[in-house]
């Protein structure tokens, strides 16, 4: 698959008719670069970047868990469970990874170094999808259920997993740990969103002011600020959990935009990827200046959905995956900010 080309990306954005607000910063972005998976039709997914610079993913629909190596382009499979669905994945500080059993009820650790599986089964039988799943500061494990209905919490040290259950129809998604270590996400099924305070173990909610308001997935800036994308009618939401005030940012692709995959970047900066429209597009959004200062088309071979992506630090790029049979990434600048 080729790259698009720099000048490109800007002409289809205007072609795209993008509105006024949404402008290019010249320089920020390098062209998006993709590698085609050894295993076609199978969702590789949730990409996650290791120590080494080795990019973890997950083949939802294949079943397997993955890696690839960018500077060669070259792929390792590890073998798991069938029927194990996985759906998430996270490598943690010892290196090793961690990915949610989306069809069979478990979390399972991997060792890369051996290829070992250990398990951690949920204590109810009936919460057989853990979701989404990030780590919290003391290497503890929150994760989402959602068609169960379930939050959780896995203690790593002793394997103990704690269920909260939530309003039904609620679909728990997105969770993103904020600087208090407490973990906050979106109640898809509702326009709400919620938090466990992780020392008094409650949960509570953040109700959105419209009934229409549907938030996918999740981010947290580093003043606490919590950012989601409202999925149904194609909003950038903004939540202070000090004062739950709230403010809407319409998104260039308007209604049509369906925001899914969301991550922060180090400059504070909110990107979503816009998946109603084809190619989807990666959306930045700069609280600073309260605009959209990026839309950058992302090639894909045919009908797409960026559905989790990561920005990693220490090479500055934000990797995706999704649908397609491909995981991308796209190079952000170190220059300063444009004034």
């Amino acid at each position: 698959m080729r790259p698009i080309s720099a000048a490109l990306v800007f002409s289809l954005v205007l072609a795209a008719g993008a509105p006024a607000q949404a402008q290019k910063q010249a320089g920020m972005l390098s062209e998006p670069k993709t590698w085609a998976t050894p295993w076609d039709k199978t969702r590789p997914r949730d990409p996650f970047v290791d120590r080494t610079g080795h990019v973890w993913f997950v083949g939802q629909v294949g079943n397997y868990v993955a890696n690839l190596d960018p500077k060669t382009g070259e792929f390792k499979r590890y073998t798991i469970e069938p029927g194990t669905n996985p759906h998430n994945l996270v490598v943690d500080a010892k290196g090793m990874v961690w990915f949610t059993g989306n069809n069979n009820g478990r979390i399972v650790k991997l060792d890369p170094a051996t290829g070992k599986l250990t398990t951690f089964m949920m204590p109810d039988s009936t919460v057989r999808d853990p979701h989404t799943m990030t780590f919290d500061r003391h290497g503890d494990a929150w994760f989402t259920a959602q068609n169960a209905g379930v939050v959780g919490k896995l203690t790593t040290a002793d394997g103990k997993i704690h269920l909260w259950r939530m309003e039904k129809g609620s679909r728990p998604y997105g969770i993103w740990i904020d600087s208090h270590d407490r973990p906050w996400f979106d109640l898809f099924g509702t326009n709400k969103i919620g938090s466990i305070d992780p020392a008094t173990m409650e949960f509570r909610a953040v109700t959105l002011p419209n009934d229409r308001t549907r938030p996918r997935r999740i981010a947290i800036t580093s003043d606490d600020i919590i950012w989601y994308g409202d999925y149904t009618r194609g909003f950038l939401g903004r939540l202070d959990p000090k004062t739950g005030g709230t403010e809407e940012f319409a998104l260039p692709s308007g209604p049509a935009s369906l925001p899914y995959a969301m991550t922060v970047d180090d400059r504070g900066r909110i990107w979503l990827a816009e998946t109603g429209v084809q190619p989807n597009r990666l959306v930045a959004f700069d609280p600073s200046k309260g605009a959209f200062t990026e839309i950058v088309p992302i090639a894909a071979d045919g009908a797409n959905a960026i559905r989790h992506m990561v920005f990693d630090k220490s090479s500055r790029q934000i990797w995706f995956g999704g649908d397609a049979n491909m995981i991308g990434r796209v190079q952000v600048s170190a220059a300063p900010l444009v004034p």
